[in-house]
C-alpha cells in the first residue's frame, strides 16, 4: 500500500507506520459513542457559587499570584479568519451588487461601527478613488468587500483574527491580540510584574503576530506596569493524521504524495504539554472583548483561578497524608465524600475496597492534572457542553462533551444531549503540576476513543478526515474536572464579522 517515498515522508513528519495503520482502522471501526448518565446542572455537576464563595476565590487568587505563583495565558489562535466572513464570501461570488440578506444589510448599515471602518475607507479610496459612502450610493458593495477581504485591500479573507482590528476607543484601535494582551494583566500578572501569554499559530502567521507584539508591547507594559513575555507554538506535524477516500484507502494528491491534515484543536495538547508554568489559563483568540465591558470577564477569571488554587491545595493535602500513610478510617471517609462532592466522581466498586485498597484508589484520583471550567447557561449558542459520562473502568465523571459523541440515532442519546442546561465556552483553568511540583505527561491522561471521523473535500474530491480528540474533551477526559457557572456576559465569540456588532464588542 505504501511506496518508499510515502514512508520518507512519513518519517519527515515525525508519524510512525503503527500510527498511520492505526489511524487507518480507526477508518474501518469508526469511534465508539460516549455512554452519558446525565447532563450536569447546577447540584448535579455544575457549581453555582455564592457571592461570599466568589471573594474567598478572589482572595485565594491573589494571594497565589502575590507568594510567587506561576501563571500563563494560552490562546489556541491557529488557522485564518475565513469562516468568519463566509456569508461576505458568498455575497461576492453571487455576483449581486447590492445586499439582499439581512446579514449583509446589517453589515452595511453599520459598516461604520467596525474597528477597521477607517482602514478600509482608506484602501477604498486609494483603489477604487472613493471612499465606502460613494462606493455604497453608487451601488458598489461588492467593490466594498472585495477589498475588505482580498490580498488587493485589507485581506481580512486570508488573515488569522488575532490580527483583525475587532474593538475601537476615542483614540486607538485594538486587534485580538492586544485585547488578550491587556486582559493577561489584569488577572495573570505575577509578583514579579510579569504577563506570560502563549498563542499557537500557523507558521505562515508567525511574523505578522510579532509585528503585533511589536508595535504594541512598549505601550501595553508603560500603561499597566508589567513586562510582557509573549511565546508562540505551531500544531506539530508528528500529529497530523492521514486522509482517506470514502472506501478507507489513503487519499492522494494529483503528485501522488499521500494527503494529511492537521487533527483539529485536540493536537494542541502536545503544545500546552509543553508549557512550564503552574497554572494555565485557556481562552480562544475570538472570545475577548473591550476594555470598557471587561470589568465582569476579569472578575470571574479570578474566581475560576481562585477555586483552583483552594481544589489543588486540598488535593495536595490529602496526597500528602496518603503517601504518609499516617491516615485514619475518618480521614478515608472524607477524601471518598470529596472525590464525591467536588469532583463528581463516583466508582461502584470502592465500597468492596479494604482501607489500603482505597488509598491506593484514592491516591489515583488526586494525582492528576486539574481543570476548572467555566460553563454558561444554554440558550442556543453552537458548543459542546457539561455531562456526566461513564469510563472505560465503569466510573462516572464530569466531561465536556460534542454532539458527535452522541449517537443521534438513538432516542434516549438525544433526550439525554437535549437536556443540557449549560454549555462549553471555553474557559478553562488548569493545574499542571503534581504535589511535588513536577509536571504531569498530559498525554497519559487523553481518551484516545473520543476523536470522531468528518467529511471534507479536496480539489472538488470527496474524503474523510480523522480528527483527534479535542483539547477540552477526550483530550483533558482523565483530569480531575469542576464546573462552574459563569455569567453569559464573559461568553462574546467573533464568530462571524456581525458578531462585532454586538454591544459587548462596542
Amino acid at each position: 500500500m505504501f511506496t518508499e517515498k510515502d514512508l520518507k515522508d512519513f518519517e519527515s513528519k515525525g508519524i510512525s507506520l503503527a500510527t498511520i495503520e492505526g489511524q487507518l482502522n480507526r477508518f474501518k471501526t469508526g469511534f465508539p459513542y460516549l455512554k452519558v448518565v446525565s447532563a450536569a446542572s447546577i447540584g448535579n455537576g455544575v457549581v453555582s457559587l455564592t457571592t461570599g464563595e466568589e471573594m474567598e476565590c478572589v482572595y485565594a487568587w491573589d494571594d497565589y499570584l502575590h507568594s510567587g505563583g506561576s501563571v500563563e495565558k494560552f490562546v489556541p489562535a491557529s488557522g485564518a479568519a475565513s469562516r468568519m466572513f463566509k456569508n461576505l464570501f458568498e455575497f461576492l461570488a453571487s455576483g449581486r451588487q447590492e445586499p439582499e440578506t439581512s446579514f449583509e444589510k446589517k453589515f452595511f448599515s453599520e459598516i461604520k461601527n467596525f474597528a477597521f471602518y477607517h482602514e478600509l475607507n482608506a484602501v477604498c479610496l486609494k483603489r477604487a478613488g472613493m471612499g465606502i459612502e460613494d462606493l455604497m450610493s453608487d451601488g458598489l458593495y461588492s467593490e466594498v468587500v472585495r477589498l475588505l477581504l482580498s490580498e488587493e485591500g485589507l485581506n481580512y479573507g486570508n488573515l488569522p483574527k488575532g490580527v483583525l482590528k475587532f474593538h475601537k476607543s476615542e483614540d486607538a484601535v485594538h486587534t485580538a491580540i492586544e485585547e488578550h494582551m491587556e486582559e493577561g494583566a489584569q488577572y495573570a500578572t505575577d509578583a514579579n510584574n510579569n504577563v506570560d501569554i502563549h498563542f499557537t499559530v500557523s507558521p505562515e502567521h508567525r511574523e505578522l503576530f510579532n509585528r503585533v507584539f511589536l508595535s504594541s508591547r512598549n505601550k501595553m507594559e508603560m500603561e499597566y506596569g508589567v513586562h510582557y513575555s509573549i511565546s508562540m507554538s505551531e500544531q506539530k506535524s508528528s500529529t497530523d493524521t492521514i486522509a482517506v477516500n470514502l472506501d478507507n484507502t489513503p487519499f492522494r494528491e494529483s503528485d501522488d504524495t499521500i494527503l494529511f491534515r492537521p487533527a483539529g484543536h485536540g493536537a494542541l495538547i502536545e503544545n500546552l504539554n509543553e508549557r512550564s508554568a503552574n497554572v494555565i489559563f485557556i481562552k480562544n483568540i475570538d472570545n475577548i472583548v473591550p476594555a470598557t465591558k471587561r470589568e465582569i470577564t476579569v472578575k470571574y477569571k479570578k474566581i475560576l483561578g481562585g477555586y483552583l488554587i483552594l481544589l489543588q491545595k486540598r488535593i495536595s493535602k490529602y496526597l500528602g497524608l496518603l503517601k504518609s500513610g499516617q491516615y485514619t478510617i475518618d480521614d478515608l471517609r472524607e477524601m471518598i465524600h470529596f472525590v464525591h462532592d467536588k469532583l463528581c466522581l463516583r466508582y461502584s466498586e470502592t465500597k468492596h475496597l479494604d482501607d489500603s485498597e482505597l488509598a491506593v484508589y484514592l491516591q489515583s484520583k488526586f494525582n492528576r492534572p486539574i481543570r476548572v471550567c467555566g460553563v454558561v447557561k444554554n440558550d442556543g449558542e453552537p458548543g459542546g457542553g457539561p455531562f456526566i459520562a461513564y469510563n472505560a473502568d465503569g466510573s462516572t465523571s464530569l466531561q465536556i462533551m460534542e454532539s458527535s459523541q452522541f449517537d443521534l440515532t438513538d432516542r434516549q442519546s438525544c433526550e439525554l444531549m437535549n437536556k443540557a442546561t449549560h454549555f462549553n465556552p471555553v474557559d478553562l483553568v488548569c493545574y499542571i503540576k503534581d504535589d511535588k511540583g513536577n509536571k504531569f505527561n498530559l498525554s497519559d491522561y487523553v481518551d484516545n476513543e473520543t476523536g470522531f471521523i468528518s467529511m471534507k473535500s479536496k480539489n472538488g474530491k470527496d474524503l474523510k478526515a480523522l480528527e483527534l480528540p479535542g483539547l477540552w474533551n477526550g483530550a483533558m477526559s482523565d483530569w480531575n474536572t469542576v464546573f462552574i457557572e459563569v455569567p453569559i456576559e464573559t461568553f462574546n465569540p467573533v464568530k462571524t464579522v456581525n458578531d462585532l456588532l454586538r454591544d459587548m464588542h462596542q
